[in-house]
């Protein structure tokens, strides 16, 4: 029997449960589609596809070394998987469940409906601790960490493969028409940069991630910097999840203790909000709590979206941030959570218009993190504490020296350290601000009070507490430690310290 392998969000053949089903069946084609519409949408860039190529590649090697290498088409999904089912005799096709954004979702519903009608068995079986058609969330950290806990899928020895299939061209960035994307300082694809990432976290870097995540300046290093390799599947988050317990059960003591327990507790983060929009693809459209859908106006301030992108807003912490993302694809937790929040609250902007371009910038996109935390840090899930951001604060804090603003704003070189924060307050402003670096957009304690009156107007409306309540259960944790603040619509005084667990 011939099967044929869809590979998506899982470029690797180590704890592959759908390859090595595959091979115990018979002959299997490995299959990579590479999909142009989904490569035109505002989620996607050039800076992922060329990781996900450069993984590809380590994919393609590594399958051949087993016999079958990767074959790779370009085209619509349906078109290249009927054609190579016909031309191969393919009645089984198996791939790992996939939560993706709402288009890959639309996608696999044909897909779906392809297969019903050429009589092919499409078995999607789970790689991560995400659970499909889950019927409420009762129970469901259980059922996740018994999926984690479980034996790692078995690398098969030798995968015999369909005959006489051309592996075909993986295509380039320019090939697939994408917009130029300067990305000089992006993570590498590749399943070897990956566990290289997880050696030197696990043995040598990661003892100080407790307490150096929150700062761009310290988080650079000592965060994993593993989530674009759990994006595109080229380590498993159950692998990580062991190799994890297995360096706490050595009992490293120090600092180890504390940070190796948060590393864990944001890995279940991450299956806890892809579980959301496994539960409700709409997230990525539709506001969570339906009051706040018309919170913000949409499309009538391309201006300050613009200077937001381009790093360009006069607040240089906030700035500093986002041209160290457009540059490196990545960024720390707690600067995420400001850039999303500073965006939503003190800009006004709509999560809507601003999500896409971040899904966009960040290399290790990923729909079932992305979508949820950004509902969340615009305050529209109504479920989670407002989140307002001092951005003035927030670079005081973290970067306290100033290397990091200064690194990402030369032109700010001149400024005194006790002014770099708020150049607008230095007596020296007027020969730089409208010149080489620009005015604030706004006035930030004037714009943060706003927005906490509207968000907060919204929550003491008598229809608030219903909508609530039915957020939190299909949503919200169930008497769970790690996820606490996941819950809580009660205001609190800051921010928790608990927020994104995007980039671990």
């Amino acid at each position: 029997m011939n099967v044929l392998v869809w590979f998506k969000r899982d470029l690797r053949i180590h704890d592959h449960p759908a390859l090595v089903e595959a091979a115990s069946l018979g002959a299997v084609l490995p299959v990579y589609v590479v999909e142009p519409d989904y490569w035109a949408l505002p989620d996607s860039s050039a800076r992922q596809w060329e990781f996900i190529a450069e993984s590809l590649q380590d994919l393609r090697a590594s399958l051949a070394a087993l016999g079958a290498p990767l074959v790779v088409r370009v085209g619509e999904a349906v078109t290249v998987l009927d054609r190579l089912a016909r031309a191969n005799k393919i009645k089984t096709m198996i791939s790992h469940q996939e939560t993706g954004n709402l288009w890959t979702y639309g996608r696999d519903l044909r897909v779906a409906a392809w297969a019903r009608g050429a009589g092919i068995d499409w078995r999607e079986v789970p790689q991560t601790g995400v659970v499909r058609r889950l019927a409420g969330r009762n129970g469901w950290a259980s059922q996740r960490d018994a999926f984690m806990a479980a034996p790692l899928a078995d690398l098969p020895e030798r995968v015999k493969p369909v005959a006489g299939v051309e592996p075909g061209v993986i295509p380039t960035a320019r090939a697939l028409r994408l917009a130029e994307d300067r990305c000089p300082n992006r993570q590498a694809g590749g399943r070897a940069q990956g566990l290289a990432l997880l050696d030197s976290f696990l043995t040598r870097r990661g003892e100080t991630y407790r307490s150096a995540l929150s700062s761009p300046v310290t988080g650079e290093r000592a965060c994993s910097r593993l989530s674009p390799h759990l994006a595109w599947g080229t380590l498993s988050g159950r692998e990580v999840a062991q190799a994890t317990a297995a360096r706490v059960a050595e009992r490293p003591g120090g600092r180890w203790t504390g940070s190796l327990a948060s590393f864990e507790s944001r890995l279940a983060w991450r299956d806890h909000f892809a579980q959301k929009l496994e539960d409700e693809p709409q997230i990525e459209l539709r506001a969570l709590h339906r009051a706040t859908e018309g919170l913000r106006p949409r499309g009538d301030d391309a201006g300050r979206l613009a200077a937001w992108q381009r790093g360009e807003t006069g607040v240089p912490f906030l700035d500093a941030c986002l041209r160290s993302l457009i540059a490196t694809g990545w960024l720390n937790f707690r600067a995420r959570a400001m850039v999303m929040a500073v965006a939503s609250y003190q800009f006004w902007l709509d999560w809507r218009d601003t999500g896409p371009v971040l899904a966009r910038l960040f290399t290790d996109y990923d729909p079932g993190i992305h979508w949820p935390q950004v509902q969340m840090q615009s305050g529209v899930t109504g479920i989670n504490t407002i989140r307002i951001y001092n951005p003035v604060k927030q670079g005081q804090d973290h970067d306290p020296t100033g290397v990091f603003t200064r690194r990402w704003l030369p032109e700010l070189a001149a400024v005194p350290d006790a002014f770099l924060q708020e150049p607008w307050k230095w007596p020296g402003a007027q020969g730089l601000l409208g010149r080489r670096y620009p005015e604030p957009l706004v006035d930030l304690a004037t714009a943060q009070r706003a927005a906490r009156d509207a968000l907060w107007g919204l929550r003491r409306a008598p229809s608030h507490a219903a909508e609530v309540a039915e957020v939190i259960e299909k949503h919200a944790s169930r008497a769970d430690p790690r996820f606490v603040n996941d819950r809580s619509p009660k205001r609190r005084s800051a921010p928790p310290t608990a927020q994104l667990a995007f980039d671990l």
